[in-house]
Parts: structure tokens; C-alpha cells; sequence
């Protein structure tokens, strides 16, 4: 890599729904032959991706964990410490540009960046702006985000916003380029249940017993993949052994895309990169959205996808044993509903967003 290309600075929080994208763009970046490094808190650190250690610089942050003035005044102080760091390092590495994804770990890079004159971008692959962005949306010059409309209701921010899509990783890419094949009446049919990266106890809860309501005849065809907690993990296998169920079971899967892209049906929380990635692939799903957000940013990631019936969403309030039974009977007996939902799911899905936000990333750093 040439030490003299231009460098873009990515900040992004330490999960993968925020990770991913940036990852995404790294690689599109590097393809274009700039020089990439990622700004986040400690927890990428055991990220394996495209970031090396060596290409990671931990900033202090703190998320808002509580409206106590306790909780308030330690998250202001970590940020206004993790701004003097991110100020130095932006002195430090005169990037062209600084680019965040979303999350509190963000805030001090962007907050550094207009500090030092360096052209800030966030990108948002929520239906609606999370808090963190919508802090530094009047402090950026350019906002990308990942579904139109997000700003249509806010007149001073939607003329610096451009819509671009979710970027995917490359392992995104090759899954989207697996084809639909629906479940034949008496084949297996593949049911995938995950999380998000956190993992979701409600999935270990109501799960296993709609499994368990399901008709005997549907259990022999059953190949089940589920992402479960380790301290879940006993309770849902002997549910699964003792219907016999073929079921792979972890805490993880670092393969993800590819077990999208090999099942004939997800269930899952609708975290952003989520619902991106079901719509890029093309794969039907039943969503869950994590309720009590202040913002609903997944029951309005859901409707991405119900609004165009490429998914069922479900709020967990309704999400029962007996209603998800329900569900999962009604599309293994309809193979041509869950092929009608994986096209409806792919016409919303963006393959080109990476390119269309290093577009955007090189236009407004002027290079």
C-alpha cells in the first residue's frame, strides 16, 4: 500500500452491525487505492476481518447507560476524553476524511474531525437516525443512509443526505449470489434462528416450544441451525433431543452469510445489518423487533421488509410458541409463498452500496 494515498479514517462501535459496514467500504476503499484505518472502543479488538491490530486505534467512549446525573457526567467525561485522543490522532494521521457508522464510539472521532477541519460523514443503516447520529448529524457535511426517506421530516439535514444503501462485505456478496431454491413438499426444510451478535434469550424461550407444537410429520423434515447463549444452550438441546430434532446449535456463527444463504427460512431480531443482509441475499424471514427502544429503530427496520410481505414481523409481545407453530406450518406447506417473499425480500436489497458510499466519501473529501 502507498504510504502517500490518501487516508479515510472509519469509526465505527464495536459490534457487527456497525463493524460490517464499515468493513464493507474498507475493502471498497483499498480496491481504490487509499489508505484505510478503523477508530473504534475496545470491544473490536476481537474482531477478525479486514482490520488488523495494527490498522485499529481505540479511542475511550461510553454509551448513555442511565439519566442519573452519575451516569450522565462519566459518559461526558469519557467522551470529552476520548475527543482530546481522537483530536491528537487526527493531527497525528491527517486523514482526508473521517467516516462513522453509528454508535456512541463515534462521537468523539466526528466531534475531533470539525474540531480539526477534516470532512465528517455518517452513515445510518437504520430506518431511523440513532441517537448518536442524530447528535452529530449538524456537525457532519455529508449524512448516507441505507433506506430513502429516513430525513424527509427534518428539511436543514435531508439536503446533505444521500441515500446509499447498507454496504456489504464480500462474504455478503458471495451468499447473494446463491439462488432461492424453496423446500419441495416432503424435502428438508432448513430453518435458521439467530440474535443478532448479542444473541436473544426470547429465541431460546419461545423456539424450542413452537418446535414442539409443530406437527410430527414436519419434525423428520426439520434442519435446524440456531444461534443460542451458552447458558441457554442445555435447555434448548434437550428439547431438540428429545423430538429428535436434526439441530446444530452455538453460541456463534462465524460463517453467517453462507447459513443465510443455505436456509429456507430465518427468524431474527431486525437489527439493521440484519435486515440488510436478508434483503441482499433474498431470503424470507419472520422478524422480531428488540422492543423497549427509545427510537423502535428495529419494528421500523421490520417494516422494510413486512410492508413488502419479504417478511413476517412480529412484536415479542405476540411472539409465542403457539403463534410462531402457527407461522413456521403455514410457510413449510407453502412453497411457493416463502419463493414469493424471498423475491419480495431482494427487490428492496442494495448489492452496490459500498461503491455508492465511497462515491460519496471521495466527493466530499475532495479527492
Amino acid at each position: 500500500m502507498n504510504d502517500t494515498a490518501p487516508l479515510i479514517l472509519l469509526a465505527a462501535g464495536g459490534t457487527g452491525g456497525h463493524l460490517f459496514p464499515a468493513e464493507a467500504l474498507g475493502v471498497e476503499l483499498i480496491k481504490r487505492g487509499f489508505r484505510v484505518r478503523l477508530v473504534t472502543d475496545a470491544r473490536a479488538l476481537h474482531y477478525s476481518g479486514l482490520f488488523t491490530k495494527d490498522m485499529i486505534d481505540v479511542v475511550p467512549s461510553e454509551t448513555v447507560r442511565g439519566r442519573s446525573p452519575i451516569a450522565l457526567a462519566r459518559t461526558a467525561v469519557m467522551l470529552g476524553a476520548g475527543t482530546i485522543a481522537a483530536f491528537n490522532l487526527i493531527r497525528r494521521l491527517k486523514p482526508a476524511a473521517v467516516v462513522g457508522f453509528g454508535g456512541y464510539p463515534t462521537v468523539p472521532p466526528l466531534v475531533a474531525a470539525r474540531l480539526a477541519g477534516v470532512p465528517g460523514i455518517i452513515h445510518d443503516a437504520n430506518a431511523v437516525l440513532g441517537r448518536a447520529n442524530r447528535f452529530l448529524s449538524s456537525r457532519v457535511k455529508a449524512i448516507a443512509t441505507s433506506l430513502p426517506g429516513v430525513l424527509d421530516r427534518d428539511p436543514a439535514l435531508a439536503g446533505k443526505a444521500t441515500t446509499v444503501g447498507t454496504p456489504m462485505r464480500p462474504a455478503i456478496l458471495e451468499a447473494a449470489a446463491v439462488p432461492y431454491a424453496p423446500p419441495a413438499s416432503s424435502g428438508p426444510f432448513r430453518l435458521l434462528v439467530t440474535g443478532g451478535s448479542q444473541g436473544a434469550r426470547v429465541m431460546s424461550d419461545v423456539v424450542p416450544g413452537a418446535i414442539e407444537r409443530l406437527e410430527p410429520a414436519l419434525w423428520g423434515r426439520l434442519v435446524l441451525t440456531q444461534q443460542v447463549r451458552q447458558e441457554d444452550m442445555a435447555r434448548v438441546r434437550a428439547v431438540y433431543d428429545r423430538l429428535k430434532i436434526n439441530a446444530e446449535l452455538a453460541p456463534f456463527f462465524t460463517d453467517l452469510p453462507a447459513r443465510l444463504a443455505a436456509n429456507h427460512l430465518v427468524i431474527s431480531r431486525s437489527g439493521a445489518g440484519t435486515v440488510a443482509e436478508l434483503a441482499a441475499i433474498g431470503r424470507p424471514s419472520i422478524l422480531v423487533p428488540l422492543p423497549g427502544a427509545i427510537d423502535q429503530d428495529q419494528f421500523a427496520n421490520a417494516g422494510v421488509l413486512s410492508q413488502v410481505n419479504g417478511a413476517i414481523r412480529i412484536v415479542q409481545g405476540d411472539f409465542t410458541p403457539a403463534r410462531l407453530a402457527s407461522e413456521i406450518s403455514a410457510l413449510a406447506a407453502e412453497p411457493a409463498r416463502l419463493a414469493a417473499m424471498s423475491e419480495a425480500a431482494r427487490a428492496v436489497g442494495r448489492l452496490d452500496a459500498a461503491e455508492r458510499l465511497a462515491d460519496l466519501v471521495v466527493k466530499t473529501a475532495g479527492i
